[in-house]
């Protein structure tokens, strides 16, 4: 993509320093942005990224280093300095109040008063707003009844609204749709006619050569390159990222596949699962994808017993399971790694060593006492084997990256030895060397002859990991797709959308 942006830029960012007890966040790290222009800011989990964007955004205070803006140095000393100086900042968790109503999030606290909030007012200019982006939000309900697409549309009006010059986007696509992103992008390229410079954050490589014009990489809170995005090739970006070369993304490695391990027949539940039914083998990935609200995770929720359903018959090594729980389903050797790993996976404010031996407790204790030295022992040889970067296991699961995180999920299901895997959006919000490692886990699990079900949204993944394909429709199974080689995005899009 090439853009003609003004020479001058409208924001230099030079030196920033930033640390926190025992970590360097950021060292003599610089950005530049001209009007006009999309940035793409890339960069493993944990490489600065959201400090150097919280340092922007007035949350982070830097040790040293300058922010200058249209030609004059700034002291962002607070969230509200920034807004001030024309920067908003759409974190990847919304900042709504859920009870709220669009109209009404986008003008907290800096409502229309005289005697009373002018709610009039505010309304009609929130419906400007979301016809200047050409987009129809239902002003007048909850914000917690609208889509995440419409959750995250109400931030980008609630910044318009505050005479945004800069907006940083942080993983705004990552809940979305390919339909919702391709809207997104219509908006992008809009705000971008008007002279505003966006900083776009996303792991997902496609959609940084599509929307963005230059790229800044950050390795280790340092800078580590920045090129015209129409001069970096894709493998030069993931080098830049992960500091080593990654012959190919997708390593799938043949697996030997057996006989049908999990039959489902039938399976149902109200409106969301229509009788659906499909098999994974020993040693397969099963890849499952279609459009977001397809039932891809309400199908893998009652095989976990985390729903009830209301028909249908689970078989595991020709073994019909009555599965009313997860409790159920982890005694039979099945297990669920969550779409919502910080919500549903982990237990955020406890120890990543706890957090591990949740699913053992029955196995790592004694007369109902956990046994702790067990537990470390267990849990230090998942740290080596799957390459968890913790300073110690004490170490809060929240202060952890998403691609570690999804680590010690991953290390706590295989400790009780499970035989089917369910990842569910397993790489999403994570850096192109993590995914990476995942991969090789997943070949390695399927090498050992346990079965894979993989949720993914984003098609090259499950293009490139899956030995076979299952597509949802509105709750039933629309086509099943065996030889995965030979079969291209547009051909899933077909069968998602029919």
């Amino acid at each position: 993509m090439v853009t003609t942006v003004d020479t001058a830029p409208l924001l230099e960012m030079s030196g920033i320093r930033k640390s926190f007890p025992g970590v360097q966040a950021l060292s003599d790290v610089s950005l530049r942005l001209h009007r006009g222009e999309v940035l793409a800011l890339m960069g493993e989990n944990g490489a600065g990224k959201s400090t150097l964007i919280k340092t922007l955004g007035g949350a982070h205070q830097p040790e040293s280093g300058t922010i200058v803006i249209d030609g004059s140095p700034v002291d962002l000393s607070s969230p509200m300095a920034a807004i001030a100086a024309g920067i908003g900042v759409i974190y990847q968790e919304f900042n709504l109040i859920p009870a709220l109503t669009a109209w009404e999030n986008i003008f907290l606290g800096r409502e229309q008063t005289g005697l009373f909030v002018d709610r009039s007012t505010e309304r009609q200019r929130a419906a400007a707003l979301f016809e200047r982006l050409g987009v129809d939000v239902p002003l007048d309900i909850p914000s917690r009844q609208l889509s995440i697409a419409q959750q995250q549309l109400v931030e980008i009006a609630k910044a318009l609204s505050q005479d945004v010059r800069i907006l940083v986007m942080d993983e705004p696509s990552a809940a979305l749709t390919p339909q919702e992103v391709d809207k997104l992008f219509a908006i992008i390229r809009e705000l971008r006619s008007q002279g505003i410079g966006i900083v776009y954050i996303s792991h997902r490589l496609d959609e940084i050569f599509e929307i963005a014009d230059t790229i800044t990489v950050l390795r280790d809170g340092q800078h580590a390159g920045d090129a015209p995005t129409s001069e970096m090739t894709r493998q030069q970006l993931i080098e830049l990222m992960v500091g080593r070369s990654i012959e190919n993304e997708f390593p799938k490695h043949p697996a030997e596949i057996g006989d049908s391990r999990l039959v489902i027949s039938g399976l149902c539940r109200g409106s969301t699962v229509k009788n659906v039914s499909f098999d994974v083998r020993r040693g397969e990935v099963l890849g499952l994808t279609g459009l977001v609200g397809a039932g891809r995770t309400d199908v893998v929720r009652l095989i976990f017993g985390a729903d009830t359903r209301d028909g249908g018959q689970i078989t595991l090594d020709g073994k019909a399971l009555n599965i009313r729980s997860p409790r159920d389903a982890i005694r039979a050797g099945v297990c669920l790694l969550t779409e919502d790993r910080k919500s549903q996976g982990l237990v955020l404010c406890r120890s990543v060593r706890e957090n591990f031996g949740l699913p053992s407790v029955r196995h790592l204790s004694a007369f109902g006492v956990m046994q702790q030295r067990q537990e470390r022992t267990a849990f230090s040889a998942f740290v080596d084997s799957l390459s968890i970067r913790i300073p110690h296991q004490e170490q809060p699961a929240r202060n952890l990256s998403g691609g570690n995180q999804q680590k010690v999920v991953l290390a706590k299901w295989l400790q009780v030895n499970a035989k089917v895997l369910i990842f569910d959006e397993p790489t999403r919000g994570i850096d192109v060397g993590a995914k990476h490692e995942i991969y090789q886990l997943m070949n390695d699990l399927t090498a050992q002859g346990k079965s894979i079900i993989m949720i993914s949204s984003e098609l090259p993944e499950v293009l490139g990991m899956s030995d076979r394909i299952l597509v949802m429709h509105e709750g039933r199974i629309s086509g099943e797709i065996s030889d995965v080689p030979t079969t291209t995005q547009e051909e899933l899009i077909k069968l998602a959308i029919n």
